[in-house]
């Protein structure tokens, strides 16, 4: 094994210094489950699953650490190992580091100061912001709530099948073109995705009167490092859109996944406080801070 040790002394030093900002902030550190019957279908994630009896190991501990929130915990945070099939490369293992928080009484913006701070404080950089509308005209000239499927034909060369799949064209134009300008000089924050896109975050229309997902995505140097919303916490919403990731994962030709009944019922009642989660994916974070090419060189 060749062990990078000033790489460990790095993320150790960070992981020290993450715990110390939550602690002053008055979060609680808690640790959940991760392994249950149930998990959050997500489209483009695949679980593990464990049988004899069916477990799933959680691609994140949201659905834990939601039910903590309705039971009345306040600011919670959480370094865990977090686990997704299929997923290998320079920026993806199955199983990864993940530092998730929550805090109730934040909104989207609350949401991105707080994510700002921390990134302030690990990285010395503060952040810059940008709506989702905003990048893609700075790096493609082109509206991405109102232009048409042809049109991002137009600015694709050779680009896979996606037929007429808006969300599928607008995360490939992400994905190759958008993102690797984002955050050259520093982390950026994207907010404001389309509504489309929402996952488990609140919709509002923004200043054009388009809807849009009070979900904000920190990136550095083209990498992203952090996932957040301004919460969803309407049950019957929730379940609405559970209930479309499962038709898309079997579309896929996937097995739909349990649905998190616990946490829906908890949503219910006593019901999910409004708050703002983030996800932050830990081994991203040392690698970009001591200039690896991988996060395998920053992990045992």
């Amino acid at each position: 094994m060749n062990i990078r040790w000033d790489y460990l002394h790095a993320r150790a030093d960070l992981l020290n210094r993450l715990r110390a900002f939550f602690r002053d902030h008055g979060f609680l550190e808690v640790e959940t489950p991760t392994l249950l019957p149930e998990a959050i279908p997500e489209r483009h994630i695949e679980n593990f699953v464990v049988f004899s009896p069916k477990l799933y190991l959680q691609a994140s501990p949201e659905l834990a650490m939601k039910r903590l929130l309705a039971a009345g915990a306040g600011p919670i945070f959480q370094v865990c190992k977090a686990y997704r099939a299929e997923e290998f490369g320079t920026l993806h293992n199955a199983e990864f580091t993940m530092v998730e928080w929550y805090r109730p009484g934040d909104d989207c913006r609350a949401g991105m100061d707080l994510l700002d701070e921390l990134a302030y404080t690990l990285t010395g950089f503060s952040c810059r912001r940008a709506t989702y509308r905003e990048a893609f005209q700075r790096t493609l000239s082109i509206d991405p709530h109102t232009a048409s499927i042809e049109e991002f034909r137009d600015i694709t060369e050779n680009p896979p099948d996606m037929g007429d799949d808006r969300d599928e064209w607008l995360n490939y134009l992400l994905a190759t073109q958008v993102e690797p300008s984002l955050g050259a000089d520093g982390p950026e924050l994207l907010y404001h995705y389309p509504a489309s896109q929402a996952a488990l975050a609140t919709t509002v229309e923004d200043d054009f009167g388009v809807p849009v997902a009070e979900r904000f995505e920190l990136y550095w140097r083209g990498v992203e490092l952090a996932n957040g919303y301004h919460e969803l916490a309407d049950a019957a919403e929730l379940r609405r859109r559970l209930v479309r990731a499962n038709e898309q994962i079997a579309a896929q030709g996937r097995a739909a996944v349990a649905l998190p009944e616990s946490l829906l019922a908890a949503m219910e009642s006593p019901g999910l406080p409004p708050c703002a989660g983030v996800a932050l994916g830990f081994d991203r974070l040392v690698m970009l801070c001591v200039g690896a090419d991988s996060i395998h060189e920053v992990r045992i």
